[in-house]
Parts: structure tokens; C-alpha cells; sequence
């Protein structure tokens, strides 16, 4: 496929030629960007470590492990552990998003925005 700016190129303006192949670089950079988002998978632990959860940046479950022993909680107590080790997991998405976003928003306002910055 063909980009649509492909028609701008070759005009004779090697300054306009070197700012398109710079945008189509940051486009694709940003679309490596998203693909690596949409992989993110943070996890979480609760009790003791005897349930785990995994999560997408969504917040959508991509894995629940329940230990055993975990059983013996009761359904109460199992069911506040799946939500702590959720909440974890969600927690730790968004970190992770954060470290991917940060280089991207660095010297921008929006750096601003970012609650994970690293304070060094």
C-alpha cells in the first residue's frame, strides 16, 4: 500500500520531502506505539500470593490464577482478594503504559499529565 502523501514527493522541495519522511516516520512510530499498547498486560497478586491476576489496559481479565489454598478463604474473603489483585494488576497497566508514553510526551505539556513520571 501506498502512502497518501506519496502524490507530495519528488516536487522538487527537498525541505518539504525531508518533513514528510520525518511525519511518515513519526507515524509509524506511533503506530508500533499502539500495537505495543494494546499488549500490555499488567498483573496483580492478592493473599498472600495465592490468587494472581492479569490485565489488559482496558481493565478487561486476561488471566486469574487461583492457588489451592486460596480456597480455604471462604467466598468473601476470595472474592476481595480477586478485586485487590485486580485493582493491582489495572495499577500496574497503566505504569507500564506510562513507561511506553513517556518518551513520546517528554518536553510537551502533556509530560505533565503522566502520574508515573520518574521524580529523579
Amino acid at each position: 500500500m501506498t502512502s497518501p502523501l506519496g502524490s507530495l514527493y519528488g516536487g522538487g522541495d527537498e525541505e518539504l520531502d525531508r518533513l514528510l519522511g520525518q511525519f511518515e516516520g513519526e507515524v509509524a512510530e506511533l503506530q508500533r506505539l499502539q500495537g505495543r499498547m494494546q499488549g500490555i498486560r499488567g498483573q496483580g497478586q492478592a493473599a498472600d500470593g495465592r490468587v494472581t491476576v492479569k490485565a489488559s489496559l482496558t481493565g478487561a481479565l486476561a488471566g486469574l490464577t487461583i492457588d489451592p489454598r486460596a480456597m480455604r478463604l471462604g467466598s468473601a474473603e476470595l472474592a476481595d482478594a480477586i478485586l485487590q489483585a485486580a485493582g493491582e494488576a489495572m495499577h500496574d497497566a497503566e505504569r507500564q503504559a506510562q513507561e511506553l508514553m513517556g518518551p513520546f510526551v517528554a518536553g510537551t505539556p502533556l509530560e505533565s499529565a503522566l502520574p508515573y513520571r520518574d521524580e529523579r
